[in-house]
């Protein structure tokens, strides 16, 4: 477990590669905070997560919003205390 108790967000972390990112973060140890503009799958997958034995929480986010990424950062800290990794995958593909 090359990531045991690092914390990582996921932004678009509810479907699509953003999903495989979240599931292999956890699987290598860390807790994910999946992040999503849409709540109900952010929820699905940190719920998958947490059945395989991981820690995650969900988080809604839009990422267009300084002020809701500002409260997206806050849930990670309330829930783990600190950040370590970002993984900036909301929206990547949807202008391709």
């Amino acid at each position: 477990m090359r990531l045991k108790d690092r914390v990582a967000i996921v932004t678009g972390g509810g479907v699509g590669i953003g999903k495989a990112y979240a599931h292999g973060l956890a699987k290598e140890g860390a807790k994910v905070v999946v992040a999503d503009i849409q709540e109900v799958e952010a929820q699905k997958v940190a719920a998958d997560i947490k059945a395989a034995g991981g820690e995650a929480i969900a988080v809604a986010v839009d990422v267009t919003s300084p002020e809701q990424t500002q409260v997206m950062a806050a849930a990670a800290l309330k829930a783990y205390g600190r950040i370590d990794i970002l993984v900036n995958n909301a929206g990547l593909y949807s202008a391709l």
